[in-house]
C-alpha cells in the first residue's frame, strides 16, 4: 500500500486504512507514506519491476492518474482508497468515500477492467479540459483545497469567471468535424470530473469512448462579444449550465454540445492550455483517445 499524505486528509487515513485492511484480511506485505510525488513515482517503479500484483492506493484523484502510467500494461490490480478533495475517479468505479468502505470493496477481491484515457499518449483517468474549467484548476493549488475542503473547486470557479473569455475551438471526433465559439470544452473517460461534476449521465469507465461537452459563448452569436452584456450573458449560461452538470441534465442545455468517440483531435484559436486530472499537460492541438480495458481495479461486484 502506497498512500500519498499530501492528500486532504491523507496523514490522518494512512494508520486507519492499514487497520482497517489488516481487519478485513488483507496482509500488507509493504506500506509506505509518501509526501512527494518523485518519491511515490520511485515507489511505484520498484513495486512493478519487483513484480508486485496488487497495488493499494490512498490519495486523490491526482495522485491515483499519475500512478496508473506505471500500471498500463502490467498484470497489476489497482486498489483505491480515495482520500482527495474530488474523488472524481472512485465516483466512477462507485467506490464509497469512507476509508473503511473502500477497503472493504479491495478486501472483496472483485477487479474490473476499465478505460483509460490518453491526451497526446499521456494518461488520464478523468477528465482533460480547456477554457475556465482548466483554468479552475490551475488555481485549485494543494494549500487551497486543504483549507477550503469540498468549497475549494466553487471558490476556484468564483475567482476565474471575472477573467471569462471564449476561444475558437475547431474537433474532429472519429468521423465528424465541429468548430464553435467555446468558453469550456471537457473530454471525459469516466462519469465525473470536477468533484462530482458529470461529463455524461451515461458514460461509464468501461464504454471505450470519450465523452465530449461544450459550453458555447453567446455573447459571439449575439453579436454582444466584448461588451459588458455579452460578459454578463455568458457567465449566466455558464451558471446555469453549473448547477445541471450536476446532475447531467446540462447535455439539454442549449448552449451545450455533446459527442462521444473513440479518438478526438483538438485544435484551439487562441491556443489553450490543456488540463487533465488536474494537473497540466500541454497545450493546444491535442489528440485524444481511449486505450480500452486497459487498468485492472478493485471495484463493487455488479449486482446480479
Amino acid at each position: 500500500m502506497v498512500v500519498n499524505t499530501q492528500s486532504r486528509s491523507g496523514r490522518e487515513a494512512y494508520q486507519r486504512a492499514r487497520a482497517a485492511l489488516e481487519e478485513r484480511g488483507v496482509e500488507l506485505v509493504e506500506s509506505h507514506a509518501v509526501s512527494r510525488s518523485g518519491r511515490l513515482r520511485r515507489v511505484l517503479e520498484q513495486l512493478v519491476a519487483q513484480g508486485t500484483r496488487r497495488i493499494l492506493i490512498g490519495g486523490g484523484d491526482g495522485t491515483l492518474s499519475g500512478a496508473v502510467s506505471h500500471l498500463l500494461g502490467r498484470e497489476v490490480t489497482l486498489g483505491v482508497v480515495p482520500l482527495g478533495t474530488g474523488n472524481d475517479f472512485a465516483r466512477s468505479l462507485g467506490i464509497p468515500a469512507e476509508v473503511e468502505a473502500a477497503c472493504d470493496v479491495i478486501a472483496q477481491g472483485y477487479a474490473a477492467r476499465v478505460d483509460v484515457g490518453l491526451a497526446n499518449g499521456r494518461p488520464f483517468l478523468n477528465a482533460a479540459s480547456l477554457g475556465l474549467a482548466s483554468a479552475i484548476a490551475r488555481r485549485l493549488t494543494k494549500e487551497l483545497k486543504q483549507r477550503a475542503g469540498k468549497l475549494a473547486y466553487p471558490m476556484a470557479a468564483a475567482a476565474e469567471v471575472k477573467d471569462l473569455k471564449h476561444f475558437r475551438v475547431r474537433l474532429w471526433a472519429d468521423s465528424q468535424e465541429l468548430e464553435l465559439d467555446a468558453l469550456q470544452l471537457v473530454v471525459g473517460n469516466g462519469r465525473y470530473h470536477g468533484a462530482g461534476n458529470m461529463v455524461a449521465p451515461d458514460a461509464t469507465l468501461d464504454d471505450r469512448r470519450l465523452h465530449v461537452y461544450a459550453v458555447a459563448a453567446p455573447s459571439a452569436s449575439s453579436g454582444r462579444e466584448g461588451t459588458g452584456l455579452g460578459q454578463l450573458q455568458d457567465v449566466a449560461t455558464l451558471a446555469r449550465v453549473a448547477l445541471a452538470v450536476r446532475t447531467g441534465e446540462h447535455v439539454e442545455h442549449p448552449s451545450v454540445t455533446s459527442l462521444r468517440a473513440a479518438r478526438l483531435y483538438v485544435e484551439a484559436s487562441p491556443v489553450q492550455e490543456v488540463n487533465a486530472d488536474g494537473e497540466l499537460v500541454g497545450m493546444t492541438p491535442m489528440r485524444f483517445e481511449v486505450a480500452p480495458a486497459a487498468l485492472r481495479v478493485y471495484a463493487p461486484a455488479p449486482a446480479d
